[in-house]
């Protein structure tokens, strides 16, 4: 992106060229080859913190965000500035993915992120991203409608650019109406001199919605306008999730904020996201469709300042810590003042990254708002900045413990002074409208009034249904909201309740994939609360930990991406304290297992479950769990995770169906006994860490909480019935996906209409035999999964639970179906799983296990995927034999 300085120089600055992640062909940081710049113009580069820095200062990894950056400078500038002050969620929707954010008077940062699997230590934007854009395609998979996370690219495009692309969400906006062909140039086509092709649109939705029709059955057939507008609703609602993420999750409250909405797509979508969330208001920039660009000339120039410190931070460091402040503050000033900018331009902030003794979350602390006291440093009282944000970002502090400097940081501020808009005039008369037009909406096909925005004035109001156009961007104001013309030539949108649409138990498959969505998010936003509110390093900093939501029944319904191992396990933890407790379990109640027959994984993975009652219902209608490995239970080492046990007893304190709250109080006592437990083995310790267990089994309960209070909210706005219907639909939709990888498997394998049997074999350290025999049913698409002849129960701690070996199972399927799925109870209806008990993998009571959920499972998953010839150098020719699939690959091993 580029966007060159408009405007008079500011005094002391200057004017130039704001570049936002430009490469050359190697792929290095280099200004765009078709500049030619006069001697002296400089040139900035955005960087990925919001802030703009010379071509000499560049580095390419602290600018991987600084597009989506831009966009949050310009809303911050504009948006928040012209609401006084309400905090912003910004809605950035391009092409191929969605970025979110959030600013409140400050920007958000984050000092390590991942991005395409790299993790990148350098400042950054708090910026969320989802792969649900304009170009993102769109599936009709195993009867779930499914957006992206594929994108068609700008080549070939999206089917209505004439290259033979893929439908995508911008073929479902120009198929119900939202998009004007007439309005867009002629540049598409393979001679991109052509207009956009709705026909060609039509066409392949009637060919999808024949295919949708024909897979739904008799009585079930949706119109081309209802298929589109289902993958409509189903891409809001996956672009609402991290919108979820970044204000509930955190403890803020959606609604309370406006929508500041950008990027060539997000006006189409802007009123229909804000409802989904309770929003009331959208405002849209007159420049929304280049606010990323627009924000580069917005931005400040920024220089840091940074050095490592190894310091505690008390009154006999302040001094130190003054005097290494002042010296970085001093640096960040010249190399500001060395670009051009008067003194009078330039403010500096400084930072300290601090910590907790014996943590590893170390948080970049300001003392912008707390102000200097006589017991704190001369820059600001950073402790109680820390204790402050520390609090709203886990829920708690730690009082009495030291805080420790790992890091000084100065940010200097050069602000260049541009900005500054021209207001437009005010409206005459009434708004010339340019045409009517057919759309598509919720209840149909409605008259929709089309305006230029070149042509509309300062207090023009539309009513909606209607279509805002400019030379960048198409923006949707749907029915039952109003959008108006504000003094600066901005559009700000009044929200509607809309038409409500009614949701009943039958399958529909749209509602079916918006409750996917919901239904992640529950588990998510649970996930989020118990790394914030979690106060050791194996759940807050390691991410040691999994939240799930279940049926009345015990089953899997959804769980966030967390730890593998767990996945099935804690459906086997849950259905043992529904047999086990029965009637006994009360609302209020909140149980705590970890015991291996119980579905336990190893001791240290402590299970929180607790129950969701609904009024009028005498049981459970859900349960909610989160299981975390807690750093040490007892046992005879530290971190009880001996590598020499021989039995359950050595490993730390045992619960099977222990009621860790009873009637809403948390049992402290009962729960400390049980942890002390085991120091009366002899050679043995009960936990070493009381006060971090206690505080996690605490972060557990919140998080369930938090669940608890999701899923009500959910039945609240659909039902009871409704709900538990799209439960039981989830998960027969993953069991269809995993049936049809097996009935794929057999045909690719097998001969056609014959059962197919593969096995595999693979060895543990010592000699123990893992061995596997598939016999897959292709008519059914079921398949039995026998592990008879896998070795005895050791001696030693390598025994598997049976949970673990169901885990591993679960987890080969979902990998191997090789595409996303709902990861449910239903990956395993299909499949029987034989387990012999008193072997490896199903052991005594009182066999040690420690080692068997990190060892052990791993090796199951390779014998699972051994057989199957799904990993490399695993692949073999199978054909039926009578009894077995037998025929290596040449020069490979069977199996």
């Amino acid at each position: 992106m580029l966007q060159e300085g408009s405007g008079p120089a500011p005094p002391g600055g200057h004017q130039g060229l704001a570049l936002g992640g430009l490469r050359d062909p190697g792929g290095q940081p280099s200004p765009s080859p078709a500049l030619s710049l006069p001697q002296g113009v400089p040139v900035l580069f955005m960087r990925s913190d919001g802030g703009l820095t010379p071509m000499g200062a560049f580095s390419g990894s602290r600018a991987i965000l600084s597009g989506p950056a831009g966009g949050v400078v310009g809303y911050a500038v504009t948006t928040y500035r012209r609401e006084g002050g309400q905090p912003v969620i910004g809605f950035d929707m391009g092409g191929t993915s969605t970025d979110v954010s959030r600013y409140a008077g400050e920007y958000e940062h984050v000092f390590e992120a991942t991005t395409a699997g790299i993790s990148i230590q350098a400042p950054q934007l708090d910026i969320n991203t989802v792969a649900a854009g304009g170009g993102s395609q769109l599936f009709f998979r195993s009867g779930l409608f499914v957006v992206g996370p594929e994108s068609a690219g700008a080549h070939p495009g999206p089917t209505c650019y004439r290259k033979g692309g893929p439908l995508t969400v911008t073929d479902a906006n120009l198929c119900l109406g939202r998009l004007l062909p007439e309005y867009f140039p002629c540049i598409f086509g393979p001679d991109e001199d052509q207009p956009l092709s709705r026909d060609a649109t039509l066409q392949a939705f009637r060919d999808l919605s024949a295919d949708i029709s024909a897979s739904l059955g008799p009585g079930s057939a949706l119109s081309l306008e209802e298929v589109a507008m289902g993958f409509i609703r189903v891409a809001n609602e996956a672009m609402c999730r991290p919108i979820r993420a970044l204000t509930q999750a955190r403890g803020h409250d959606t609604s309370r904020h406006v929508l500041a909405c950008f990027g060539g797509a997000g006006g189409q979508h802007a009123c229909a996201i804000a409802r989904t969330l309770g929003m009331s208001k959208v405002f849209i920039h007159k420049y929304s469709g280049i606010l990323s660009a627009y924000g580069l000339a917005l931005a400040d120039v920024v220089h840091e300042a940074q050095e490592p410190s190894a310091l505690v931070y008390a009154p006999e460091s302040y001094a130190r810590l003054e005097e290494r402040i002042s010296a970085l503050e001093q640096e960040c000033i010249r190399a500001l003042e060395a670009q051009g900018f008067a003194r009078a331009q330039i403010s500096t902030e400084a930072f300290l990254h601090l910590r907790y003794e014996r943590t590893d979350c170390a948080l970049m602390c300001s003392a912008k708002d707390h102000p200097a006291t006589p017991s704190s440093c001369r820059s600001g009282n950073f402790e109680a900045s820390f204790a402050a944000r520390y609090s709203r970002e886990f829920g708690f502090t730690i009082p009495g413990r030291a805080i420790l400097v790992d890091d000084i940081r100065v940010r200097g501020t050069a602000t260049t002074g541009l900005g500054q808009e021209e207001p437009v005039a005010a409206a005459k008369a009434a708004a010339h409208m340019e045409k009517v037009t057919r759309c598509y909406f919720e209840g149909g096909y409605q008259d929709t009034c089309v305006y230029l925005l070149e042509h509309l004035s300062w207090g023009h109001s539309i009513p909606g249904p209607s279509i805002l156009i400019d030379q960048n961007s198409t923006i949707l104001v749907e029915p039952g909201c109003t959008a108006v013309v504000t003094r600066l030539g901005d559009i700000c949108i009044t929200v509607g309740s809309g038409v409500v649409r009614p949701v009943g138990p039958r399958l529909d498959p749209i509602q079916l994939s918006i409750f996917s969505h919901r239904f992640m998010s529950i588990a998510e936003q649970m996930g989020r609360i118990l790394q914030r509110t979690a106060i050791s390093t194996n759940i807050k900093e390691r991410l040691d930990f999994s939240c799930a939501l279940f049926g009345p029944e015990g089953g899997l319904v959804s769980n966030a991406p967390h730890i593998p191992v767990h996945l099935g396990a804690m459906q086997e933890t849950v259905q043992f304290q529904i047999r086990n407790l029965g009637a006994n379990l009360r609302e209020g109640d909140v149980i705590l297992s970890n015991h291996p027959r119980a579905g336990g994984s190893h001791l240290p993975d402590l299970t929180v479950i607790t129950p969701v009652f609904w009024p009028g219902e005498p049981r459970p209608v859900f349960f909610v769990a989160s299981r975390g490995h807690h750093a040490d239970i007892g046992g005879i080492t530290p971190g009880s995770m001996p590598p020499h046990s021989h039995s359950l007893q050595e490993e730390g304190a045992v619960f099977i169906s222990f009621k860790l709250v009873k009637d809403g109080v948390f049992q402290e006592e009962e729960v400390t006994k049980a942890l002390m437990a085991p120091g009366q083995i002899p050679g043995s310790s009960g936990t070493r860490n009381l006060h971090d267990n206690l505080s996690d089994l605490r972060a557990q309960v919140a998080a369930n909480q938090k669940g608890i209070h999701l899923v009500n909210e959910l039945i609240g706005h659909y039902g009871l019935e409704v709900v538990q219907a799209y439960m039981a639909h989830i998960q027969a939709n993953a069991e269809v996906a995993v049936q049809e990888m097996l009935r794929d498997f057999a045909r690719r394998q097998g001969e056609p209409g014959r059962p197919l049997l593969v096995e595999a074999e693979d060895f543990m350290d010592d000699g123990s035999p893992i061995r596997l025999k598939v016999a897959v049913d292709p008519e059914e698409g079921k398949a039995t999964f026998d592990f008879t002849g896998s070795g005895h129960e050791v001696h030693g701690n390598c025994n598997a639970p049976r949970a673990i070996t169901l885990s591993a199972l679960i987890y080969c399927l979902r990998c191997m179906v090789g595409r996303d799925i709902p990861l449910n109870q239903g990956c395993l209806a299909p499949v029987r799983a034989i387990i012999p008990k008193g072997s490896i993998l199903d052991p005594s009571l009182d066999a040690a296990v420690v080692g068997g959920n990190v060892l052990t499972s791993q090796r199951v998953v390779d014998v699972i995927f051994r057989a199957f010839g799904a990993c490399a150098a695993s692949q073999v020719r199978v054909a039926w034999r009578g009894p077995r699939a037998v025929g290596p690959v040449p020069g490979g091993k069977l199996g």
